[in-house]
């Protein structure tokens, strides 16, 4: 799968709505692609009391529930379209999810992809 057709499939789960005074989810969209092919998808839920949790994290929850913990690529949009860059936990969280994941290509922006090491350069392991 290329970074073309996994933009697509992050948003097109991009949905903002509030689900109550205190939760938005859905503003931001994304989509990993694993070593079999398989690509799974997540949003963000935003809570007032940071206890929500980012696409990124959704979209490894999905992979994990489904047995697997390797990823090829994957990448980050917002609601309009912009593509962006894991946050440093969700760069941790997948480091740690499997050690071949460092060289997890992300699309940081329209015309960079770097490996998910180069997001993580002095890290703690």
């Amino acid at each position: 799968m290329n970074f073309n057709e996994l933009y697509h499939r992050a948003k097109s789960v991009v949905n903002p709505k509030q689900l109550s005074k205190f939760v938005e989810v859905g503003g931001v969209g994304s989509a990993v692609c694993t070593e079999k092919g398989n690509v799974y998808t997540g949003v963000c839920i935003d809570t007032a009391s940071s206890m929500g949790f980012c696409a990124e994290h959704a979209a490894a929850a999905a992979m994990v529930t489904a047995g697997e913990s390797h990823i090829i690529k994957m990448i980050a949009v917002n609601c309009e379209g912009y593509i962006m860059p894991p946050c440093g936990r969700c760069r941790e969280f997948i480091s740690q999810l499997d050690k071949k994941n460092y060289q997890t290509e992300v699309k940081v922006a329209e015309d960079k992809v770097v490996y998910l090491k180069e997001l993580l350069p002095y890290d703690w392991k």
